[in-house]
């Protein structure tokens, strides 16, 4: 936000873009922020939060758009919508896991911001949690990564990440043929050869049945957590974890089950 606040009318040239605010990449960056993009991200918050969230998303590219606006730094089309947002579109989603969801917001397929919000727990399905598993597996943190990153085209982070999470779950350096990390690495090597982002298989559709595909699972851990976004990072050109993606969500997989008392 330091940035928008810097930027009064008059002072600079430049519109405020996607990149100036949130940790997103491609022509996504470079697009200015566009009065009716905001209004698409307040009306997709107020669906599935029922308001706005105060310093979320939407109230930061409020604050964008109007700084662009009344600097005259975006024309009529922008002022429709930022293309990306428009064909591409603007989403909140959420996943819940007990006691709690998971929120993601993204423009154009790529995350802008993700939290988690706590949620009330009936006596009964509490009891019914502590006779059975209450804490959020590795296999349903990474069916959470499908919905929060599942248009991300898989690569070799994204591969390795799997493999780390697979080895923690099962407990077993043995990785199985046609398993979640064979298919991983399956699909990052086939993307490594294609050009088009349209055609790359993608992180949706390898983990959409995670929990199913493993041989065995577990709940996630801080250790976990740190073992996956270490093969995440080591395997990134730029030693970056990728926001709602493998290691981010059992990340916070981790925080979760932290906070349980089972």
């Amino acid at each position: 936000m330091s940035q928008i606040q810097q930027r009064t009318p008059g002072q600079e040239q430049e519109p405020i873009n996607y990149g100036d605010v949130f940790n997103v990449s491609g022509p996504l960056a470079t697009r200015p922020i566009a009065p009716e993009d905001a209004a698409m991200m307040q009306t997709a918050e107020t669906t599935i939060l029922g308001k706005t969230k105060g310093g979320g998303p939407a109230a930061v590219m409020q604050s964008a758009a109007t700084v662009n606006e009344r600097a005259g730094l975006v024309d009529h089309h922008h002022r429709d919508v930022t293309d990306i947002a428009g064909t591409q579109g603007v989403a909140v989603t959420e996943f819940d896991v007990p006691g709690a969801r998971i929120i993601t917001e993204s423009v154009g397929g790529q995350v802008v911001g993700q939290y988690t919000q706590v949620t009330p727990v009936s006596q009964e399905v509490v009891a019914e949690a502590a006779v059975e598993q209450s804490k959020i597996t590795i296999g349903e943190a990474l069916e959470a990564a499908a919905y929060s990153a599942s248009k991300k085209p898989v690569d070799q982070s994204d591969a390795a990440a799997i493999q780390a999470a697979e080895v923690r779950a099962t407990g077993s350096n043995v990785i199985s043929p046609g398993g979640l990390a064979a298919s991983a690495q399956s699909a990052a090597s086939f993307n490594a050869n294609v050009d088009r982002d349209e055609v790359k298989v993608k992180l949706g559709e390898v983990l959409r049945n995670a929990t199913t595909q493993l041989p065995a699972d577990k709940a996630a851990t801080r250790q976990d957590a740190e073992g996956v976004a270490s093969a995440e990072l080591r395997n990134d050109p730029n030693l970056e974890t990728h926001p709602g993606g493998v290691a981010a969500s059992i990340n916070t997989a981790a925080r979760i089950n932290d906070g349980m008392n089972v």
